[in-house]
């Protein structure tokens, strides 16, 4: 392997990072609409960072506070990095498919910087899901994390490459809006899926399934409404993948 490629694809990888979180990168990376079409490669990669993070931070903090606290602690480290990026994209889908009729009311209301009732009410509801989930994962809590980070981010690359961008004008994914091919897809699958190798193979099965007949109803009800995904879409598709991964852990728990 040359170093030139080395280089591209760490560039590559290194304008995702940027794209999706706060993290620093190095300054020889540049800009370059080349990295950012190609960026979304490595979208579960920064879910694996952002997962270990996360995880680092619940861990860090257990040792010193009680398991729930810790954990939202954990929760507000992986919003810090990421700068609340996918749950705002969350929180403005509920609001655009809260309150519009047709398609243009959908754009336009997700559009909106402001928050309304059915986004404010649909991100309580979700971190509130998510910190419960986390308290019930016990000595699963930081593979959980990692894997449903990674795993979740596939998903919505998953999106990038199976529907259509449905905005004309600028938005936030707009540089990520080129459709995939299917090696940088198998790419984001690899990474993404990799840390549920760590988990016991039924409880993996069970959260990836639950996680892809998650994905895959959002997927069609976002095709049915606007006619397929925006920023906020995809964003929303991550917070929900993750949510979803952590019910299917606790599935196979249960039982």
């Amino acid at each position: 392997m040359s170093i030139d490629l080395i280089r591209r694809e760490a560039s590559y990888f290194f304008a995702a990072l940027r794209f999706f979180t706060r993290l620093p990168v190095p300054a020889w990376v540049g800009h370059s609409q080349d990295q950012l079409d190609h960026a979304a490669r490595y979208f579960s990669i920064v879910g694996l960072v952002v997962g270990t993070l996360g995880a680092l931070a619940t861990w860090l903090a257990a040792w010193a506070l009680p398991l729930s606290l810790a954990i939202l602690l954990g929760m507000a480290a992986t919003l810090l990095v990421t700068g609340a990026f996918h749950e705002d994209g969350f929180a403005d889908s509920c609001d655009g498919f809260g309150g519009g009729w047709d398609k243009a009311q959908v754009l336009t209301i997700m559009k909106d910087s402001r928050l309304g009732s059915y986004g404010a009410i649909g991100i309580m509801l979700l971190l509130l899901a998510k910190w419960n989930a986390l308290m019930e994962l016990e000595e699963w809590l930081l593979v959980g994390l990692l894997a449903a980070h990674a795993s979740s981010r596939a998903a919505a690359a998953t999106l990038i490459y199976a529907l259509d961008y449905v905005r004309d004008e600028d938005s936030k994914a707009k540089p990520l809006a080129r459709r995939m091919s299917f090696a940088e897809l198998a790419l984001v699958w690899s990474f993404g899926f990799l840390p549920c190798l760590l988990l016991p193979w039924q409880n993996a099965l069970c959260a990836v399934l639950l996680q892809v007949l998650v994905v895959w109803a959002w997927a069609r009800y976002s095709v049915r409404r606007i006619g397929g995904y925006t920023g906020d879409v995809l964003g929303a598709t991550q917070q929900l993948g993750e949510l979803a991964f952590y019910c299917g852990l606790l599935c196979v728990f249960t039982w």
